[in-house]
């Protein structure tokens, strides 16, 4: 399940020259999309299912049923932005008008949702896989998966990531992004660690 960040009235950050990190995000899952349906694992077909296909608004906890309607067996969610978005993203699904904080218990456990110690433990195989060949091209701010409770990460039973491509925010880092060439440099490295994981962790 590949998951472009933001969409609709939520545009996400916003470079300096005016790029909307909505519509990076969206291009690079279009990219990897094409990537994932042409590969083959251990002789099987592989397909992605995008949790928005266009420009519009889908609330974090709708992203997450989503990809556990369809089974999926990994959830890449893909941003631009900096290090804002966790504290946002994290108090309240602020334009969707879900509020994480809620007493509704079904609310709570759809966005809130305690990680198993295996989801984790493959979350962070598919990052290192993933932050490995990024690193072949791109400057890595950290140089390692950093773990944080984003609500998009949260099903216990989906490994899940979440990428950040680069930062819009910074004038160098936008004009890479708007790259088509670059776009699809980070939609190969992704696929690339996607191949590396599923080979050390085939899908049941």
């Amino acid at each position: 399940a590949l998951d472009p960040g933001h969409g609709g009235e939520d545009p996400g950050a916003i470079g300096p020259r005016g790029t909307r990190e909505k519509d990076i995000v969206l291009k690079i899952a279009l990219l990897l999309r094409q990537r994932i349906n042409a590969t083959r694992i251990n002789g099987n077909p592989m397909r992605a299912f995008l949790t928005r296909d266009a420009d519009f608004f889908v609330p974090l906890a709708t992203r997450v049923s989503k990809a556990r309607r369809v089974q999926a067996d990994l959830f890449i969610s893909i941003h631009a932005a900096a290090r804002w978005l966790a504290d946002k993203e994290n108090q309240a699904d602020l334009i969707g008008g879900v509020n994480v904080t809620s007493k509704n218990k079904a609310v709570q456990n759809a966005v809130l949702d305690m990680s198993t110690t295996a989801q984790i433990r493959d979350s962070l195989h598919l990052g290192s896989a993933v932050l490995s060949h990024i690193g072949g091209f791109a400057k890595l701010h950290k140089p390692k998966v950093e773990q944080a409770g984003f609500a998009v990460l949260k099903a216990p039973d989906i490994p899940s990531v979440l990428i950040e491509t680069a930062f819009i925010s910074n004038p160098d880092e936008e004009l890479r992004l708007r790259s088509p060439a670059y776009q699809a440099k980070l939609a190969d490295a992704i696929m690339q660690g996607i191949r590396q994981y599923f080979a050390k962790f085939p899908p049941t």
